[in-house]
């Protein structure tokens, strides 16, 4: 939808995709979705949802058998994200290298994204 032709939305390490991958066939998902919504101490969060179908206007990216939906109103915002998975001595999990992000809060569950105009204008220049 606000795609480059040629380039895929996002882009998965493959610690990301051997996770997504495996979820995906344990739990027999037709994939993940991402999306955005209002929250946190930035103004948004990221969500994850597993899923048994797209809906009807998902950006569907597949990657080695991994595959993303992107929710339509995510689009604009994610273009370009690279999805890792990270695993520590604290936690494990996905975390997405964003460079349409502004600015993060200190716990860097929420985000902020770059202005509307500016980001349809990168895009228009990629």
């Amino acid at each position: 939808m606000f795609g480059i032709p040629g380039k895929q939305a996002v882009t998965m390490t493959p610690r990301a995709i051997r996770q997504i991958r495996n979820l995906m066939e344990r739990d027999g998902r037709h994939g993940l979705r991402i999306g955005i919504k209002k929250g946190g101490c930035a103004g948004m969060e990221y969500t994850m949802d597993y899923v048994d179908a797209a809906e009807g206007h998902d950006e569907v990216v597949e990657q080695d058998g991994a595959r993303v939906l992107i929710a339509p109103m995510a689009q604009m915002f994610l273009f370009g994200t690279e999805i890792d998975y990270e695993t520590s001595l604290l936690e494990s999990g996905f975390k997405f290298r964003n460079p349409n992000v502004e600015d993060a809060c200190g716990c860097g569950e929420s985000i902020k994204f770059k202005d509307i105009d500016a980001l349809q204008a990168e895009q228009k220049n990629a």
